[in-house]
């Protein structure tokens, strides 16, 4: 089984709110979770970000994988190490790569 820390979307239409779980890859976005271990509220200033800290590090420790923006937020708390982005079209500005 392949178990991944990831956001279930909660909350209503354009207010979300973000739980974190550990569930299986295979199951849907928003379907069952092996455990809920944290809230992420991207709407409210600051954002919120709240999570089980133990948690979190025992899943990983046992092969857990965190989603992409799953790992964007743990490596800003200084739980997992942040990862560099790199763009696909370096020295390009966004306003040029939306007229091509």
């Amino acid at each position: 089984m392949a178990i991944r820390i990831r956001l279930k979307r909660q909350g209503k239409k354009k207010q979300p709110v973000y739980r974190l779980v550990v569930a299986d890859s295979r199951d849907a976005r928003s379907g069952q979770a092996i455990e809920v271990v944290g809230l992420y509220n991207p709407t409210t200033q600051p954002v919120a970000f709240n999570f089980n800290e133990d948690r979190v590090k025992y899943w990983l420790s046992v092969g857990a994988q965190p989603s992409d923006p799953v790992q964007r937020l743990l490596g800003a708390q200084g739980v997992v190490p942040q990862v560099k982005r790199i763009s696909a079209t370096p020295g390009v500005s966004k306003k040029d790569r939306k007229k091509a």
